[in-house]
């Protein structure tokens, strides 16, 4: 390796770091064999070192006594952030878990590598935050502070989708406009492109924050919820009539961020209550034991799965929730995930033909468009682009990597 500086990509749901070696992409292994590692930590409870990847969710799958948590990037730019909670037996701000998050990613590379890092250039959504600017630059700070304090001297960004489009710049016919689709785990970003004398320019970029957290979100609250009460009525502690089951813990607990959150005396306490006085006591029980039990990771992996099983099939998939109650399932299927999704589907559309004007350029100029990011990969997102730029061709490329090889690449430019 002839750089110090790294490439990051530092993702809602997963990471990978690269360098570049003359003008060659080297993608450094940051987990046995392989080149990306779930964006997850887990705080054994006695208090042994942190655990990060796959090793954190296997702690977790295998019942070890400990907190389990992912989705740490999309708390960047909030008070969240800050705020200290007891983890791995002492207070910890979220702000010093991606701190060590990150400093363990840099340690690994430089272990593998034999070179030392102290220059980061590390990839950024468009948008943290998608209508909030002063928050989106708080995101950008707290996100900066994180690399200094994991061990770099200086941080440069890249807006992802861009370095999307330096890594795919080749794909397709090079005097053809292109658009970047770049569906992450808490954000999609957008970037519209060409090839000029060989380098990649970038006409327009425009981001949202949607992504495959919200799906799961998503997917959540109208498959899995409702089986743990979700859409129930409450009686009356005192007088007549009957109430809604509160919407707002439910909401958090198909939150990646905010599950560990919830594993606290008030929030069993209220659960509790409201199981006393439900008209269907059942569902309110298991809502009961996924609290006491501290249940929703897997409640959250069973989501995912379901969500992706029905995204891959042509007819329905199971929501497997037996280890709430035994034979607990619920069922997804194409129609239902496509309603559940609809609103996403209308946002992501928007943003697209958002960033197409601010490009200036229309639908039909589209010659390619380029699916970037884990998420790209549902159905729903192929179907919106191809409605949208229907005279495109739809390429999909390296959906984990793409980003952290545009970032090496962006290195020396």
């Amino acid at each position: 390796m002839h750089t110090d500086t790294l490439a990051v990509d530092f993702g809602t749901s997963n990471s990978a770091v690269a360098a570049l070696d003359g003008n060659a992409v080297v993608r450094i292994p940051i987990e046995k064999y392989a080149e990306t590692l779930p964006t997850a930590v887990f705080f054994p409870i006695d208090k042994t070192p942190m655990r990060i990847g796959t090793a954190a969710a296997d702690a977790l799958v295998d019942g070890e006594a400990g907190r389990y948590m992912r989705s740490l990037k999309s708390v960047l730019g909030l008070s969240l952030l800050h705020e200290l909670r007891p983890v791995g037996g002492r207070q910890r701000t979220i702000a010093e878990i991606i701190t060590d998050f990150l400093a363990e990613l840099r340690q690994r590379a430089e272990r593998t590598s034999g070179q030392r890092y102290r220059r980061v250039l590390s990839g950024r959504p468009v948008r943290f935050h998608s209508d909030n600017t002063a928050q989106d630059t708080k995101a950008e700070a707290d996100l900066r502070a994180c690399y200094h304090a994991a061990g770099f001297e200086d941080v440069a960004f890249l807006a992802e989708p861009e370095a999307a489009a330096i890594s795919c710049g080749g794909m397709g016919v090079a005097s053809a406009t292109g658009l970047i689709v770049d569906i992450g785990g808490g954000t999609s970003d957008f970037s519209v492109f060409r090839n000029v004398g060989g380098r990649v320019e970038i006409l327009a970029s425009h981001g949202i924050r949607l992504g495959g957290t919200d799906f799961d979100r998503a997917v959540a609250m109208t498959h899995a919820m409702p089986e743990l009460g979700l859409g129930g009525q409450l009686r009356r502690d005192m007088g007549e009539g009957l109430l809604p089951v509160p919407r707002a813990p439910y909401f958090e607990l198909a939150t990646w961020a905010t599950i560990p959150f919830l594993y606290n005396a008030k929030t069993r306490r209220m659960a509790a209550g409201m199981a006393r006085l439900a008209m269907e006591p059942e569902k309110l029980a298991r809502f009961v034991s996924v609290l006491e039990l501290e249940l929703g990771h897997e409640l959250a992996f069973a989501v995912e799965r379901g969500k992706i099983a029905a995204n891959a099939g042509a007819g329905s998939a199971a929501l497997d929730m037996g280890f709430i109650e035994r034979g607990l399932k619920a069922t997804i299927t194409q129609d239902s995930l496509n309603a559940t999704l609809g609103d996403a589907r209308s946002q992501l559309s928007k943003a697209i033909i958002e960033t197409l004007a601010m490009a200036g350029v229309r639908q039909g100029d589209i010659g390619r468009v380029i699916l970037v990011g884990g998420s790209s990969l549902m159905g729903f997102v192929s179907a919106e682009v191809s409605a949208l730029c229907s005279d495109a061709k739809i390429l999909r490329s390296e959906a984990f990597t793409a980003v952290v090889d545009g970032l090496a690449l962006a290195i020396n430019r």
